[in-house]
């Protein structure tokens, strides 16, 4: 009995891209390759859907925000959808303002635009934030109260509206296990603030 035969040769191209573009690159303090988190988001979108534009766009999904890549070069290797659905995916930048001073801005900007996106776009941002969320609660369990030292923004309180304002965006995903997965992890988090 032989498997059917899948085409992932634009994932592949996706992966070697990002590969390429993080390469060196520690994920914030956690002592492996930055490239494991845009593969378990490329995981968790997997779990959704088989769609190979929105599995790249998963791995791809950091490139434009913290490399030397452009939302233009995504374009050009990988065409419009996966572009705007990384583009959807980038946080935004306040110019004059440090990322400490910005922060709630910059996180209301990103849950009222997720709350607009269409579905594939939802799912995309899903497999990153439960990976983020996943992380989060790894560390927590971990250091307790001292994990919130490590952001830009220390008030605990603050990451739980960040959060739960994802969770409310997340509107359609619902019934999905990434979703329900990314709740708990939210009530596990954030249940003493």
């Amino acid at each position: 009995m032989s498997e059917k035969k899948m085409d992932t040769s634009l994932l592949d191209k996706a992966i070697q891209f990002a590969v390429k573009a993080h390469s060196g690159v520690e994920r914030r303090g956690k002592g492996f390759p930055y490239i494991v988190h845009p593969m378990e988001a490329v995981a968790i979108v997997a779990s959704i859907t088989s769609d190979q534009e929105m599995l790249a766009a998963a791995m791809l999904h950091d490139v434009v925000e913290d490399t030397i890549y452009t939302e233009e070069d995504i374009r050009k290797e990988f065409g419009d959808r996966i572009a705007r659905l990384v583009a959807s995916e980038t946080d935004i930048v306040i110019d004059g303002k440090a990322e400490s001073e910005s922060w709630v801005e910059r996180k209301q900007y990103a849950i009222d635009r997720l709350a607009k996106l269409d579905i594939n776009a939802k799912i995309v941002s899903l497999g990153d934030k439960l990976s983020n969320a996943r992380a989060m609660l790894n560390d927590y369990e971990q250091m307790g109260d001292e994990l919130w030292n490590k952001f830009h923004v220390s008030d605990p309180k603050l990451h739980k509206w960040h959060y739960e304002g994802l969770r409310d965006s997340f509107k359609g995903l619902e019934g999905t296990l990434a979703y329900e997965e990314f709740c708990e992890i939210i009530n596990k988090l954030f249940k003493k603030y």
